[in-house]
């Protein structure tokens, strides 16, 4: 996918924008605030609730979630990845004729990538108003991976996913340096946003400084596996420690009557443990598996309880020095990032993009928030997969070069930008008939 030009973007309020969103909801039928009280009540779910988490469903899949939607439910979570899995089973594949004949109609001059990302746009955006219709919920829709490094783009796309259904949309943005930039605009903007791809306390207390969204995430799955593959610790507890400590964090800056009232989701979860170990955190998004397992450990719902309060200790494996591997960065927000915060906000922010910002960071003395990441880097990085590979960075780390955090998010980066592209090249096979 070509980078596209600030003129060529497409903006939210152009007749362009108006004529794709009214193909997106040409049939939808939103029953909006009368769906919830005709699903069941579920007693264990009715107790999380209670004890202060927001549940919602990981998962694109409307069999699934219908299998396990009650009226404590409240939200969808999709991204790049499990829209793929849908788009991939054909479900779509006769709407890309048509979506790409309206997009011609109204814009004669398209070049072919612009036409696949408005047709990944309008996937996006049509798959989650299903979701939208069948469960009455709020849906996070998520930004194409090309505009990841795009600031003006990811506002303008931004704001059109927010205008095909402002009712119950929130728009996704990763974290790169341009993302916290383009979603301090949308949110100025009164757009809800889930920022996504956050793995520690410290890149979320500045998102949620810097960009102010809804929502943070900690990708909690990827971090103890990560410990479990490479023998750091029996693969339990790092992405917990990691989860509330961010929850921690931003919390602590909701304290402020005109302070961010940002909430922390805990993210992909693997097991119904974590369901249970975690109760009382800002918001579950859960996968199908965990949600399964968590509602078959049949826990008596007076004994679920608010556990934010408790310990988060990890026990580290023989021969893990943790402290030398940086692996507490995790879960350690720096006073140098809070006097970094402060002197942040006596400059003119709406002057900043993504390249003031990661240097003005580095100037504070924390250059491994956003490291300048090469070429080679983000192929060693795109090879690794969704886990970064240990051995092969523990001396970066060491010398500072490079961060667990940013590593973990580059990598999921990359990762939904391989299903991304896998997701544009059906919208090009079912293009060329």
């Amino acid at each position: 996918m070509t980078t596209m030009t600030q003129s060529s973007v497409p903006r939210h309020d152009s007749k362009f924008a108006s004529t794709l969103r009214e193909f997106c909801r040409q049939e939808f039928k939103p029953a909006f605030g009368k769906l919830a009280a005709s699903f069941p009540s579920n007693p264990l779910w009715a107790a999380v609730r209670r004890a202060g988490s927001e549940l919602w469903l990981d998962t694109g899949d409307v069999d699934e979630a219908r299998a396990l939607w009650c009226r404590e439910f409240t939200a969808l979570t999709t991204n790049n990845t499990l829209l793929n899995k849908e788009v991939q089973k054909g479900t779509y594949d006769k709407l890309v004729p048509r979506a790409a004949e309206t997009i011609r109609k109204a814009d004669a001059k398209i070049d072919d990538d612009r036409l696949v990302l408005e047709i990944a746009f309008i996937l996006n955006a049509v798959h989650a108003l299903k979701l939208v219709e069948t469960f009455d919920a709020m849906v996070s829709v998520e930004l194409h991976t090309a505009l990841s490094h795009d600031l003006d783009a990811s506002v303008e796309y931004g704001k059109r996913f927010h205008a095909i259904c402002p009712e119950r949309f929130y728009v996704k943005v990763p974290l790169t340096p341009s993302g916290c930039i383009a979603a301090r605009r949308l949110s100025d903007a009164g757009v809800p946003l889930n920022f996504t791809l956050g793995f520690s306390a410290r890149q979320n207390y500045l998102i949620t400084l810097v960009a102010r969204p809804a929502f943070v995430n900690v990708f909690m799955g990827r971090l103890n596996q990560f410990a479990a593959d490479y023998k750091l610790n029996d693969g339990r507890m790092v992405g917990e420690r990691a989860t509330h400590a961010s929850q921690r964090a931003v919390s602590g800056l909701r304290v402020n009557p005109q302070g961010p009232k940002t909430r922390q989701i805990g993210a992909s979860m693997r097991s119904g443990q974590q369901v249970s170990d975690l109760v009382g955190l800002d918001v579950f998004t859960m996968p199908v598996k965990a949600a399964k397992e968590f509602a078959s450990m049949s826990l008596p719902p007076g004994d679920v309880h608010n556990r934010m309060n408790g310990s988060f200790d990890v026990t580290w494996g023989v021969g893990v020095d943790a402290k030398a591997d940086r692996l507490d960065v995790l879960w350690d927000v720096p006073d140098g990032l809070g006097k970094a915060m402060c002197k942040l906000y006596g400059e003119d922010l709406a002057s900043f993009d993504g390249k003031k910002l990661a240097a003005f960071l580095a100037e504070s003395g924390l250059p491994d928030l956003f490291p300048a990441w090469t070429p080679a880097d983000r192929d060693r990085i795109a090879k690794d997969g969704k886990i970064p590979v240990y051995t092969s960075w523990r001396d970066d780390v060491r010398k500072g070069r490079a961060s667990w955090d940013a590593l973990f998010t580059e990598s999921g980066l990359l990762s939904f930008a391989a299903d991304q592209k896998a997701l544009d090249d059906r919208i090009r096979k079912n293009l060329k008939g």
